[in-house]
Parts: structure tokens; sequence; C-alpha cells
């Protein structure tokens, strides 16, 4: 897979923009929805899959989609053809951002814009390992949880 981060290239501070290359049987990621940052994907040249909350269905070229902040947006992106897909995807660049990987059960947070070169915490996590909230913390005095 080859990937052209256009928006870094062109300055962009709040603004991502790849164009990305698939080979046939290739997905740039897994299926996954992001908490704070809206995306839109646009099928430059072949037919790659696309898998939404609603399923999986074939793009054409030219087609547009965009995939709205939450889970109601996980979506991931394939190549099921015989032949190489590119795709551009454009999306917002606010951090901290959060991302939700349902089949794998992770959760990505991230202290820096996605995709960003710039230093910041970027932790992958399983959504089970989640703590109480006073653990390892000292309560309040007189007991009071709140």
């Amino acid at each position: 897979m080859k990937r052209a981060r256009l928006g870094r290239q062109a300055g962009a501070d709040r603004l991502g923009a790849s164009l990305y290359e698939l080979p046939p049987g290739q997905s740039p990621w897994p299926y996954h929805a992001h908490l704070g940052n809206e995306e839109m994907l646009i099928v430059l040249r072949g037919r790659p899959h696309l898998r939404t909350t609603g399923g999986w269905r074939q793009l054409s070229e030219g087609e547009l989609v965009s995939f709205q902040v939450g889970e109601r947006g996980a979506h991931q992106v394939q190549n099921r053809t015989d032949e190489p897909v590119h795709i551009l995807m454009v999306s917002e660049m606010q951090a901290p951002e959060i991302a939700i990987y349902p089949d794998s059960g992770k959760v990505g947070l991230f202290g820096r814009s996605p995709g960003s070169a710039a230093e910041g915490i970027a932790l992958y996590v399983a959504r089970e390992s989640g703590v109480d909230y006073w653990e390892g913390e000292e309560p309040p005095s007189g007991g009071a949880r709140g």
C-alpha cells in the first residue's frame, strides 16, 4: 500500500488529506470509528469495497462518502478487485482524539491529531482493561466518592 499525506505536504494544521493506492486484497486500516473527527472518502480509481454499520458494499469511481463522528460513522475500506484502487481520505485533524475498533475491542487514545507527526500520546488499549475511576487514587477525605 502506498500513502501520500497531502494535507501535511501542503502545510495544513487542521485538515488532513491522504491519497492511498491499495493493491488487491489490501485495506489501509481496520474497521473503526472516530469520536472527535469527521472523515470523507472519494474514490478516484477502481471499485473498492466499503464496510459501514450497514455492512459491505462496492463503491464506484467518483463516489463520495462521509463518515460522521461516533460509532454510526464506523468504516473500513478494502480492495477486493484484481486492480489497484486509488482513494482520497479527507479528515478533520482535531486533538485529542479517540478511535474505537469494534472488531478487536480496542480503543485508540491520541493526544495529537490523527496521522500527525507531532509529539503526543498515541495509545491503543483493550476496552475491557478499563479500571475504576478511583483506582490508584487517594479518595477525598471523609471517604466520599463523587
